[in-house]
């Protein structure tokens, strides 16, 4: 979240039930584009060399530094804000304002609106882009309501926003990673036409909705669900993007974390102060079977075969994968989707969890491995499409129901099975794979695993994932993975996740082998 300056103690409200006075946490409330929070370093006399420290130290592991950073309003709000700088100087270059009451128009839902395409205001966006890659050595920036980035000084979206294409055409900015968050406060989403610009890369929440509506049981979700794992071609493909332009994610900051979207269906954001009304209604989330915390061993084992489900899909998709801190171990903000007043234990990462929920952790790093070692999860471009009846030479992606050969797009049909050739590219291990999804809440399916293939010929699989077994049997390496033969039935649990992965070979003392759950 952002590292600018900005007022902590701006926050009015109190929790109702302790009277503390709540903190702004999360810094969207920008005193100034240049300053790195003075705070946040242990040196306050030097912030600036210690963030340069940083930026170097963390390149030297091979990190790279992605800014989110606020450019669609100000610390100073709406009229009854402070005036500590842009107001001051010219409040009708700075600031979208009502042609004729003059007042702020608030698209940010944070009281004012910048003015970004303004010439002046344009060059302040520029300057502090440039200080930040020169001076401070980022590697890229994620655009707060960059939607906001698109309308003129009446609030009217542009076609071709200055500043927009400013920054993608920048020479300065020219090695840096551009995202937009492709919405406003205002009800203005663009995600898939947020610029056509190939440099510009989009928070996307389709993902983010489709696959928590298959993980929540709706129906009809099959096929939007089969387009995002292909990389959401419907919303790059079409002027020159690719997969790598879609940043996919299932939780942000800004919501449930991934822990309590599986443990709640209702916001619970009284300790906010605002009687419960800040923060998304829409969740599309489930609390699977019991509201919040529970000792009932059923609903325990579902949460976790459906976070580790979501996982799965979230790294083995198309895209470009982001994850929230603390989803690997089980973070949980009490059902809070709005915690950005929390500065406190409900908000602050929990590291005792990683001991306790270390097999999750495990989970989630086995699978960042397999993702890493396998280029078909990280395509270049998108899948050949076939109008045919006959699959294009070299398809890398087929599509199966239940039954091999077979595809069922139907609205009531909660499974859905491809199989990735790896066989067919070139950079990488070549392995190909076999992934099953069953997002019915409470039915487990009965799948048929595909092959032989005429180019490749695989004799048998070897089941590397199911999410229904525990660690550290819910994920394998290949050596210690039961084989499982062409034409097998394979069941996936309700809300469960299967992967296969080839195998010439198969030791016999992994055929059919059963395995104790470990405790």
């Amino acid at each position: 979240m952002p590292v600018t300056e900005f007022d902590e103690t701006e926050c009015l409200f109190s929790n109702p039930k302790t009277g503390e006075k709540l903190r702004n946490y999360w810094g969207y409330s920008p005193l100034s584009f240049f300053a790195p929070k003075a705070s946040y370093s242990s040196d306050s006399a030097h912030p600036l060399r210690e963030f340069r420290d940083m930026v170097k130290t963390l390149h030297k592991a091979g990190i790279e530094v992605i800014l989110d950073i606020v450019f669609n309003h100000t610390s100073e709000g709406g009229w009854g804000g402070p005036t500590t700088s842009f107001r001051g100087i010219d409040n009708p270059i700075y600031y979208l304002l009502d042609p004729q009451t003059r007042e702020y128009l608030n698209f940010s839902g944070c009281g004012n609106t910048c003015n970004c395409n303004h010439p002046i205001v344009r060059t302040l966006i520029m300057d502090a882009l440039h200080w930040w890659v020169i001076e401070m050595h980022v590697d890229g920036f994620r655009f707060d309501l960059a939607s906001i980035l698109g309308r003129d000084q009446n609030g009217n979206v542009l076609s071709n926003p200055p500043v927009v294409e400013m920054i993608a055409e920048d020479p300065v900015l020219a090695n840096t990673k551009i995202i937009a968050e492709a919405w406003d406060a205002a009800g203005l989403y663009q995600v898939g036409h947020f610029s056509p610009h190939h440099r510009w890369a989009e928070w996307n929440g389709r993902f983010r909705d489709d696959v928590r509506m298959f993980m929540n049981g709706t129906p009809g979700m099959v096929a939007p669900l089969a387009t995002r794992i292909a990389g959401s071609s419907d919303l790059y493909q079409h002027n020159g993007r690719r997969p790598c332009n879609s940043i996919n994610f299932i939780t942000s900051h800004d919501g449930f974390t991934l822990a309590d979207l599986v443990s709640y269906n209702d916001k619970q954001n009284l300790a906010n102060g605002e009687n419960n009304r800040d923060g998304d209604n829409n969740n599309l989330s489930w609390d699977s079977g019991a509201p919040g915390p529970t000792d009932n061993p059923s609903v325990i084992a579902l949460r976790q075969r459906r976070i580790k489900t979501m996982a799965a899909i979230l790294f083995l998709s198309q895209g470009v994968p982001m994850l929230v801190a603390g989803d690997e171990f089980g973070q949980s903000q009490q059902g809070n989707n709005n915690a950005w007043c929390q500065d406190n234990a409900m908000s602050w990462l929990n590291w005792n969890l990683v001991e306790k929920n270390k097999g999750q952790v495990r989970f989630f790093r086995k699978l960042i491995q397999l993702r890493r070692k396998h280029a078909i999860f990280r395509r270049v471009n998108f899948f050949e499409v076939s109008n045919s009846d006959t699959p294009p030479t070299g398809q890398t992606i087929l599509w199966q129901g239940l039954e091999r050969g077979t595809e069922d797009w139907s609205e009531h049909v909660h499974t859905l099975s491809f199989l990735l050739k790896g066989s067919t590219i070139d950079d990488g291990d070549n392995d190909d794979f076999f992934i099953m999804l069953n997002g019915h809440p409470e039915q487990e399916a009965l799948f048929t695993a595909p092959g032989p293939d005429a180019e490749t010929g695989p004799c048998f699989w070897k089941k590397i994932i199911d999410t229904n077994e525990e660690a550290p049997e819910d994920i394998l390496d290949l050596d210690r993975a039961d084989c499982v033969a062409i034409g097998s039935r394979i069941q996936v649990k309700a809300m469960g996740c299967v992967v296969l992965q080839t195998a010439k070979k198969c030791s016999p003392k992994n055929r059919g082998r059963k395995r104790k759950k470990r405790r």
